[in-house]
């Protein structure tokens, strides 16, 4: 009872911590990004300390723990938007949200992945639109249409350099940019095949523990957040070494 009483302590006490750094940055922040940011952070210490205050071995209820990063899972990138090579030794899938800061804030870690490694790595996207970013599921909607005319790679370039502005009039004029058919891409992106295939991440995801973004498994191993190049290169090159 005293271990069980000290857990719900410790995660009341986190809840008033985060509501104090998220308040006072309602007053001090001088972006929404920097809110959000905060809320991320508040959330992350929650969920951690949340796992800590559990009895040994005990999960989440309804969902399993935080993925061990010294195991190697089996991740299915089946219809998944890819890039990269054919014969790539390593693969890299995301899970991102478009109106995620800190998704945004690693893309140019991955673009300098790219360039070092080559086609030693490619690269597979899995949605996951998180409920406190109201304009991501459009923008996950826009970029999957976008896959179904082999364009989801410059719709996701497009909204991440702009992420500020995730309007419908937006993600339209994105679409007209980069050639789609759009009267096909105006079907689709309402389509209830597309909302199910971005679902069908989600679903995955909850699977595999992971409940934040972006997350990352390299050939099967998590790495969680957006990690410096270095943190990537270490287990980029281990998976190399591995297979080779």
């Amino acid at each position: 009872m005293a271990e069980r009483t000290g857990g719900r302590a410790i995660i009341i006490a986190a809840v008033l911590v985060s509501f104090s750094i998220i308040g006072g940055s309602f007053f001090v922040a001088d972006s929404l990004d920097r809110t959000t940011e905060q809320i991320g952070r508040a959330t992350a210490v929650l969920g951690d300390l949340e796992i800590a205050a559990a009895p040994a071995g005990a999960a989440r209820a309804g969902r399993p723990n935080r993925p061990d990063a010294n195991r190697e899972y089996d991740v299915d990138v089946d219809d998944a938007p890819i890039k990269g090579g054919d014969d790539a030794i390593v693969t890299i899938v995301e899970w991102s949200d478009f109106q995620c800061p800190f998704c945004n804030r690693v893309t140019p870690t991955l673009a300098q992945i790219e360039k070092e490694y080559g086609d030693k790595v490619r690269f597979a996207f899995k949605h996951m639109p998180l409920s406190i970013h109201a304009q991501a599921p459009r923008a996950h909607a826009a970029a999957e249409a976008s896959h179904r005319q082999g364009k989801f790679w410059e719709m996701h370039d497009r909204i991440f350099a702009n992420q500020r502005d995730l309007s419908v009039a937006t993600l339209d004029r994105y679409a007209r940019e980069i050639g789609l058919d759009m009267e096909q891409y105006a079907q689709d992106v309402e389509a209830t095949e597309v909302k199910q295939r971005i679902d069908q991440d989600m679903q995955q995801a909850t699977k595999l523990g992971v409940t934040g973004t972006p997350s990352f498994f390299i050939n099967g191993r998590f790495l969680s957040g957006a990690q410096p190049f270095p943190n990537f290169k270490r287990v980029i090159d281990a998976a190399i070494e591995k297979n080779s």
